[in-house]
């Protein structure tokens, strides 16, 4: 069963449509990150799936639960909306994640100066999080939200205001976390980082699902012909080559290389070169969102 499910979700302020019926799944362990441009509605997304508003249409299921109809269905979430998230800042980090778990039931002491570990935050924990830095905060926001294991994880663009050090640290932990059985979904700009360990990328549009990309699924190859615009033209003519593009004095595309290399020749093209090639996520993205 998926940890996490969109049906048909929209959301309308007014008679201006925000998002229109969105389809997508995220199965536990796997990580599924939504990318699009400002104002694509990916942060609605993200206040419709936690609960924070409510649909127009559709709905939104934890765990087989809709979060709106049951909301305690939010007992297996954890999140991060609107970064940095609120803490009481003249409290400690320690007490106000001490706070957060007595509201969520967790009992042991010893999971707050683990997770204040994990985000390595202990060298600040007793310290009032007034004093904190922007990254400090957005730190313990990820922190709040993991402390009582949630099974589902929903995150608004958590690299947000975190230097190198922390964007590679969130990006481990979200890695980790997925191992351990959580289903992540997550909003971000940094592609080239998430398609690294990210399962599925949606990529949101004019308040539209444009496309969703099976990132295991994408292979690349690179092609080197010649005559080498003719080689592109041929290759988007076969059945079996889903893109086909220039790059650099090569061609990039995806489908089949033994159908690709047996048309060319068969053409009388001299293959050069022919081998993978990382899928471009950032370049497939920039495609999709330009033609929304």
């Amino acid at each position: 069963m998926e940890a996490l499910r969109l049906e048909g979700l929209g959301k309308r302020y007014g008679r201006k449509p925000i998002l229109e019926k969105i389809n997508l799944s995220v199965r536990p362990g796997e990580v599924y990150a939504l990318a699009g441009p400002n104002g694509s509605g990916k942060t609605t997304l993200i206040r419709l799936v936690t609960g924070l508003a409510f649909p127009s249409e559709g709905r939104a299921l934890l765990l087989g639960e809709d979060v709106h109809q049951t909301p305690q269905a939010r007992r297996h979430l954890g999140a991060v909306v609107e970064a940095p998230a609120a803490f009481y800042p003249y409290l400690t980090g320690r007490e106000n994640l001490r706070m957060r778990a007595y509201l969520a039931g967790v009992k042991e002491e010893g999971r707050i100066t683990e997770v204040l570990a994990r985000l390595r935050l202990l060298a600040v924990a007793d310290q009032k999080v007034g004093s904190y830095s922007l990254g400090q905060r957005q730190r313990l926001g990820l922190a709040a939200a993991i402390l009582h294991r949630p099974r589902v994880l929903v995150l608004d663009e958590p690299t947000s205001g975190l230097d190198p050090e922390g964007v590679e640290l969130v990006h481990s932990l979200l890695q980790e976390v997925a191992r351990e059985g959580v289903a992540v979904l997550l909003s971000t700009h940094h592609l080239e980082e998430v398609s690294q360990y990210a399962h599925k990328v949606g990529i949101l549009g004019g308040g539209r699902l444009l496309d969703e990309v099976v990132l295991e699924e994408r292979k690349a190859y690179r092609l080197e012909a010649h005559p080498l615009e003719g080689a592109l033209a041929l290759l988007k003519t076969l059945p079996q080559v889903a893109s086909a593009r220039m790059q650099g004095g090569a061609i990039l595309f995806e489908g089949s290389p033994e159908v690709v290399l047996q048309a060319l020749l068969k053409e009388g093209y001299r293959v050069q070169a022919l081998g993978p090639q990382r899928f471009d996520l950032m370049a497939y993205y920039q495609e999709r969102v330009k033609h929304a």
